[in-house]
Order: C-alpha cells, then sequence, then structure tokens
C-alpha cells in the first residue's frame, strides 16, 4: 500500500491558467492526509514561492529540484552551487550576458530582466523578483541559477560549470544546480528520515525536471498537460491539472487496491 506521494506544484498542483491549486485537488490532498499518508512537495521553487499551497500541511518539501529539503520542524538536506562555478558563471555572463536568477534560501535575485523573465513570470506568477549587481553572489549561498538560454546555450554553460547539472521544464530557460541535490535525492532523504520503503511510494509531475523522480519510485503519474517524454515514461497518465486530474488518479489507485 502506498504510504508517501510526492508532487510537482506547477502543471500538476497549481493550474497555469489560474495560477491556483483547483478544489478538487485540495479535497483529494485532506482526504489522503486524513488516512495517515504522507504527502510532500517536489518542486523547482524555492520557500518563497509556496504560498501558492495556501498552508496545506504536508509534511515535508523538496525545494530547488532537491537542494534544499526540510520539514516545518527542520532542515533535512542542502546542497549549493560551489563558489568556483559561481564565478565561472559570472565570467560567462560578462561576456555573453543573459538574464539569471540567483536563488538562496529565503529569496531569488536577477542580473537583469528581459520580455523571456516576464512571460516565465505570467505563467508561475513567482518570479517578479528584482534585477540589479550580482558580484557578490559568490559570497553567498546560492542553491539554484535560473538560466534564460537555448539547449545548446545550456550545453556550453555547463562545460564551465563542472559542478553542476541542468533541469527544463520551458524551454526558455533551464535550472541550473549543484550535482548531488535532485528531486530523487530528495525523496531518499524523505523516505529515511520517516522510515517508508521506496516500494511504497508514488509521485505526480508534468515537466522534465520531474523526469529523475518519476523513474525513481514504483508507481508514477504523469499529468494530461505533461510533455511527452514525461507521458511515456509513467506508469500512469491521468487527466490535466484543471480537469481533476489528481483526483482522478488517486480514485483510479483505490481502485487498484494500491491506497
Amino acid at each position: 500500500m502506498i504510504k508517501a506521494i510526492f508532487f510537482d506544484i506547477d502543471g500538476t498542483l497549481v493550474s497555469f491558467n489560474t495560477h491556483q491549486i483547483p478544489q478538487s485537488t485540495f479535497e483529494t490532498l485532506y482526504d489522503l492526509h486524513n488516512r495517515g499518508i504522507k504527502l510532500f512537495i517536489a518542486t523547482g521553487r524555492g520557500k518563497d514561492g509556496l504560498d501558492v499551497l495556501n498552508h496545506f500541511p504536508f509534511d515535508g518539501y523538496i525545494t530547488l529540484n532537491g537542494q534544499y529539503c526540510y520539514t516545518e520542524e527542520q532542515l533535512i538536506y542542502e546542497n549549493t552551487i560551489v563558489k568556483e562555478d559561481l564565478q565561472s558563471l559570472l565570467n560567462y555572463l560578462d561576456k555573453k550576458p543573459f538574464p539569471c536568477g540567483f536563488t538562496e534560501e529565503h529569496t531569488k535575485y536577477f542580473n537583469m530582466r528581459d520580455e523571456r523573465v516576464d512571460e516565465i513570470h505570467r505563467i508561475t506568477h513567482n518570479d517578479d523578483h528584482p534585477s540589479g549587481d550580482c558580484s557578490e553572489v559568490i559570497h553567498h549561498k546560492v542553491y539554484q541559477c535560473m538560466c534564460f538560454i537555448s539547449e545548446d546555450e545550456e550545453k556550453e554553460l555547463l562545460k564551465v560549470m563542472p559542478h553542476c547539472i541542468s533541469a527544463r521544464w520551458h524551454p526558455l530557460f533551464c535550472d541550473i544546480s549543484p550535482i548531488g541535490g535532485t528531486k530523487q535525492k530528495g525523496i531518499d532523504k524523505f523516505l529515511e528520515y520517516f522510515n517508508i520503503p521506496l516500494e511504497d511510494t508514488m509521485a505526480f509531475g508534468d515537466g522534465g525536471n520531474d523526469i529523475q523522480m518519476l523513474s525513481h519510485v514504483p508507481i508514477s503519474v504523469a499529468m494530461g498537460n505533461a510533455n511527452d517524454e514525461v507521458k511515456k515514461l509513467a506508469d500512469y497518465v491521468t487527466d490535466t491539472v484543471d480537469h481533476d486530474g489528481i483526483y482522478k488518479a488517486i480514485e483510479y489507485f483505490k481502485k487498484e487496491n494500491k491506497l
């Protein structure tokens, strides 16, 4: 039986159209919570982007694609970009400028903003952070960088940031994170903390940054609005977030006696 479920936020719990969690999803989450199933967030957002959850009592939070994992009581795991890679990024930005968001524990800030950043904020309602001088970033604890570059540029950037990996859920940007922290890593950290076997877990996602997570758990669910690669690897494809996808998937697995 499933004892723990991990949920992505954007495009999974939260609609890209309404920027809210559907009522059917909230009702499903409370039903699962009341039945004693552990519920976790697994998102690329930072702590400052979780207001959209409306204070639902999740048991833990995998944020910044696994770089910062915590419960309401304590920090479970953190992973920051090394100073050398941050300096290499700053040097790269001097030669080939592009918008880049630097994410710390409680905030994010950009070196510059343009229409690409504004477009992502229109989708997420979570990227209205200011821009300014980022030259001192190497002295800060940075967990993730939001780089507005193409896939080819992403490959070039990673060559000068050898201690980092990338993940992408939108063609306009990628998240650059330190090696060692992923949503998969976050899952393992929480399962160890709560003493839950991996075989008793499932996860919901829709984007490229969910692929490792969905490949890791025994039951993976892709939203109806997920990209094709996510749908192909998922064990089950549900409806879209706007058409009660979470509720419908949970009802399906209840009938399968998994929940």
